[in-house]
């Protein structure tokens, strides 16, 4: 074969490989030590199960002499896309303070809801189950979260310990109950989401709610409205009770994809059956962005989980405008 056929019929078969196999191999190792951290990849929480239902753990490199409290990132990604590779609370690991984790969770082009909170109650009962393991605090954990993952992480807060969903997987012995929420922009009373949408107008929700191409619609498989009884036990505000571990709900006022309502009505719902909450409005701000990274905004993160996982004595009070406003951009040189 002719030197010029053979590299053409390399590129071509270079170019025919599938991108989930070039995925592959990009993927970083199962295991590391990165900045003091030392983390283990894809650990199946549910045996034999689908390769979506793994997790990512981090803990510190030089293991300390009591448990630490875990904190449990669930992405998001409008319950369709997303990935467990980038965890918040590895900062917090890397200082020793925290361990932390990082869920993934099945899709919903491939399985409706209730699967997705299905997989993270599986997950926390079988971090629970290994906390020995792992050298971590079964007492202290919380999650956070942002768009669906704060949606998710909010009804792990509500629907915790209630049976509300059957469990899957191993460790049914174990309680799924957390003991802190931070819920990023998530949505939270899914029955009232198109009403809510329809008063607000200063804000244009970029949805279409009357055909299946929402993420609303794809996660029950159902236009908005059709299946009453699938929105109801999917909204964390269905299962609010004074048992409820802290809430903290950040969101922003400006959001085109999740009305800041769903997160005034949650925070209300909360705060009316005694729960402790406090909803930080983020001025201006879309469905995530700079604002919710600012340095202001991670020091209430921290402060709000050092308070409710380790007892700290901290006041978590709302941040003023000033500290929440966008960052500038660098002027073009």
């Amino acid at each position: 074969m002719p030197l010029r056929r053979l590299l053409a019929f390399i590129v071509i078969a270079l170019a025919s490989i599938p991108a989930y196999a070039q995925e592959k191999r990009a993927q970083p190792p199962k295991s590391e030590v990165r900045n003091g951290v030392r983390i283990e990849r894809d650990i199946a929480y549910v045996p034999d199960g689908d390769p979506a239902q793994r997790l990512d753990i981090y803990l510190p490199e030089k293991a300390g002499d009591k448990p630490l409290p875990l904190l449990v990132w669930v992405h998001g990604g409008g319950w369709v896309g997303g990935s467990k590779s980038e965890n918040p609370g590895a900062e917090f690991t890397a200082h020793g303070l925290y361990a932390s984790a990082s869920v993934e969770y099945r899709f919903s082009d491939k399985a409706l809801f209730p699967a997705q909170i299905q997989d993270c109650q599986a997950a926390i009962r079988f971090l629970r189950a290994n906390a020995k393991k792992y050298n971590i605090d079964p007492d202290h954990i919380g999650v956070w979260g942002g768009s669906a993952g704060g949606h998710l992480v909010a009804l792990l807060g509500t629907a915790g310990g209630t049976g509300a969903f059957p469990k899957i997987g191993e460790n049914a012995n174990q309680s799924d109950r957390v003991q802190a929420v931070i819920d990023l922009f998530g949505p939270a009373d899914f029955p009232a989401v198109k009403k809510q949408v329809a008063a607000d107008k200063t804000v244009k929700n970029i949805f279409n709610f009357e055909d299946m191409s929402s993420p609303y619609a794809k996660l029950f498989g159902a236009v908005p409205g059709d299946r009453p009884d699938l929105e109801k036990s999917a909204s964390p505000v269905t299962f609010v009770s004074n048992d409820d571990p802290p809430f903290l709900i950040i969101h922003g006022t400006a959001d085109t994809l999740v009305p800041y309502a769903q997160s005034t009505e949650l925070a209300e719902a909360l705060k009316r059956a005694g729960v402790t909450v406090l909803l930080q409005p983020v001025p201006g701000a879309g469905h995530g962005g700079p604002q919710f990274t600012l340095p202001a905004v991670k020091r209430l993160y921290k402060r709000f989980f050092d308070k409710h996982l380790k007892g700290a004595d901290v006041k978590i009070e709302p941040l003023p405008a000033s500290e929440l406003a966008a960052p500038q951009a660098a002027p073009a040189k």
